[in-house]
């Protein structure tokens, strides 16, 4: 997997000081600043390698949040959006603007912007451990759990925080729902990859390996990927597979002959893809060992059915194959739900008193 899946680069940003304005003097309310552009800092760093280990960048991850809670939510008794909401201004790239960035003077958008980014490092890091041709079951396990992460933030900066930014969002940046849903769509397809592929390593019944990557199919073309003319070779090997064992070779030779049609039209696609130019574009679709193994357990089991068929069944085979319409009862993947962490202990009342107010700037521009 590790070549395999598209990968846009990191979100880049740029070096936050949280030099927030006081009223009073206080030790504390300067610590809060200094932890705040520190566990930034470590975080940042952690997020360029995606060898890291997830524990690392998961403490690194909860401890900033922990202290930028406290910028959307006030710390004290009274609770309520925090008055340094608006104290400072963030900006980062988006995955579809290239070099260019965008920034507001909003905690929200801050937030949003780093659990994206962690999102996209759990997918790269996930593709860096199935890079292997093996893989032991904890570490299938560990893609799994990431990607399945990946998609809960994706999808809980969708849900509770991107609609409270108060600045209008720029089309077809990381805050548009066209590109979040995309996201999510990759992640969940990806970790339903890996419960296939474990599914035909363990031998499952045909009906539900068919039913699963023909989910996945929809999910993959849902998110626009180049990958929706593979997953209906897998479900109509494995369609075809199931209509043979009810000894309906006739249909079954037709179902594996759709998924050798598809299979070919997703090889043409992988060729042509490492030909194009963009950021992310460095996956060897054609090479990849799930897919060399693909092409084969389609041949075989053509061959098995022609044969049995010429032998024994004598069937017709139809002019079209059977529909696709199974739908998978258990093993589909859904998004692990993501909170936020509470705010800090060195966040006391006295530290956020200490703090000067702030409001939002009506004329603050998005691009700057």
């Amino acid at each position: 997997m590790a070549h395999w899946f598209h990968r846009n680069p990191l979100k880049a940003t740029a070096k936050v000081n949280f030099e927030l304005k006081l009223i009073v003097s206080d030790s504390q309310a300067v610590q809060v600043c200094s932890e705040l552009r520190q566990s930034r800092n470590r975080l940042l760093d952690l997020l360029s390698d995606p060898n890291n280990d997830t524990t690392t960048l998961n403490a690194a991850f909860e401890k900033y949040l922990s202290f930028l809670h406290a910028l959307i939510v006030a710390p004290d008794e009274k609770g309520g959006e925090s008055k340094l909401r608006y104290a400072a201004r963030f900006r980062w790239t988006q995955s579809l603007f290239g070099n260019t960035p965008i920034a507001q003077q909003d905690a929200v958008f801050e937030l949003i912007s780093i659990c994206e980014n962690v999102g996209i490092w759990l997918m790269k890091h996930a593709a860096m451990i199935a890079g292997k041709d093996e893989i032991s079951m904890d570490e299938a396990k560990e893609v799994h759990k990431c990607l399945r992460k990946a998609a809960g933030l994706f999808s809980t900066m969708q849900e509770k925080y991107i609609g409270s930014l108060l600045q209008k969002l720029e089309p077809g940046s990381d805050l548009d729902s066209t590109v979040v849903n995309a996201y999510i769509s990759q992640c969940t397809a990806e970790a339903q990859e890996v419960t296939i592929a474990r599914a035909i390593e363990m031998k499952h019944a045909a009906s539900l390996i068919s039913a699963l990557a023909n989910e996945t199919s929809r999910m993959y073309a849902t998110g626009a990927n180049y990958l929706n003319k593979l997953n209906p070779a897998k479900a109509y090997c494995f369609s075809g597979g199931k209509t043979s064992f009810r000894r309906k070779c006739g249909d079954a030779i037709r179902a594996l002959q759709e998924s050798e049609k598809c299979y070919s039209t997703a090889n043409k696609l992988c060729k042509e893809y490492v030909t194009l130019k963009g950021p992310g574009l460095c996956a060897k679709l054609d090479s990849h060992l799930f897919f060399r193994t693909l092409g084969p357990i389609i041949k075989r089991t053509l061959e098995k059915c022609e044969r049995e068929n010429g032998f024994i069944y004598h069937q017709k085979i139809p002019a079209e194959p059977a529909p696709l319409e199974i739908k998978a009862t258990y093993g589909l993947v859904s998004p692990e739900e993501f909170n936020l962490p509470s705010i800090n202990i060195l966040w006391t009342p006295v530290a956020y008193a200490a703090f000067d107010s702030w409001k939002p700037n009506a004329n603050d521009s998005v691009n700057s």
